[in-house]
């Protein structure tokens, strides 16, 4: 045989196959598939869980944690993350109750006071990790045990009740037979993020510099002003939530907003917002938020003790984060 006849002979190499797309589209849609799973699980359990009221009881807890997640979604997906965002809604909170009632402004300038407070805190945070390049980990978590502690000492450890009938308005009203103000102020937010994220300037920059913030500095977008912007926003969203859960509670307490942390990290990170940057969208968020709520009222619901909620939720993160790598590294 000639040399062209051997090369003909040889039987090729069997060809690359890449991950299976219907396992591309379940780790995609997993949180939606996991609320299915969980709402019928619960349901079948108890029977109160799929009526009305607790479909209006499971959107008036969501709306709080889903603000507070929105606002932490914008540095991970800038590829930073802040801790102090839950201390932040608290502490903002206590500001504007104190703005009302021993400063004796009205209710909407102490409202927006508190508001503007966060909003700076978040700015300030974007600053200390561009400029002076500080780790956001640990900067925010500085941030957070000073906002506690800063909290702590206005409040002197007791519960502000004191609060105006329009301070209090948008957290117990009610329309059309029972249905709570509060959820279309998240339902709004949740619109705004995601026209934001792919309808700007903005929004676009914000993924560009996730991803590869060498290459978008390459390419002209000013890194740092984007990561400022994104933790700004953020900081908004918080004072944002800080106000609607004094509405919704009628007071502020002296840990306010602590027991959210868990839960607002890992509402973004379950619906797909990706912890290395660049990556997720606002339903996703939703997903993530719908899913951590239906959890902790259905456990409730089927008398679950509170303690296993907390290691529950730690078990979703963990989850979350694999499949978030997973995801990642085979289907980008």
């Amino acid at each position: 045989m000639n040399e062209g006849t051997l090369t003909a002979a040889t039987p090729a190499a069997p060809a690359k196959t890449g991950p299976s797309p219907l396992l591309g589209w379940l780790l995609h849609n997993v949180v939606w598939i996991w609320l299915v799973a969980l709402v019928i699980f619960f349901g079948a359990f108890n029977e109160y869980f799929l009526t009305l009221f607790n479909l209006q009881n499971v959107l008036v807890q969501a709306t709080v944690l889903g603000m507070l997640a929105l606002a932490i979604s914008l540095p991970l997906l800038v590829a930073e993350i802040d801790l102090s965002i839950p201390a932040s809604a608290g502490f903002s909170a206590a500001i504007g109750v104190l703005a009302y009632s021993s400063l004796g402004l009205p209710w909407l300038p102490a409202m927006l006071c508190g508001v503007g407070a966060a909003t700076a805190i978040g700015f300030f945070n974007g600053l200390c990790i561009t400029r002076l390049r500080m780790v956001s980990l640990i900067e925010t978590l500085a941030m957070m045990i000073i906002l506690q502690g800063a909290l702590l000492a206005i409040t002197q450890g007791k519960t502000l009740t004191t609060m105006a009938d329009g301070y209090t308005w948008i957290g117990q009203a009610a329309f059309f037979g029972g249905w709570p103000v509060m959820p279309l102020v998240f339902l709004a937010a949740l619109i705004a993020m995601g026209v934001m994220l792919r309808r700007t300037v903005l929004g676009r920059s914000i993924y560009a510099v996730g991803g590869n913030p060498v290459a978008s500095n390459s390419a002209g977008i000013r890194v740092d002003r984007i990561k400022i912007a994104a933790f700004t926003i953020s900081g908004f969203l918080a004072g944002v939530a800080g106000y609607l859960l004094a509405s919704w509670q009628m007071a502020v307490t002296s840990n306010q907003g602590s027991s959210y942390l868990l839960y607002a990290i890992a509402a973004p990170i379950i619906g797909g917002v990706s912890v290395f940057g660049g990556r997720g969208n606002a339903v996703g968020v939703l997903g993530g938020v719908l899913l951590l709520t239906v959890i902790q009222v259905g456990l409730a619901i089927i008398s679950v003790p509170s303690f296993y909620v907390g290691m529950i939720g730690g078990v979703m993160i963990f989850i979350a984060v694999a499949i978030d790598a997973f995801r990642v590294r085979y289907f980008g």
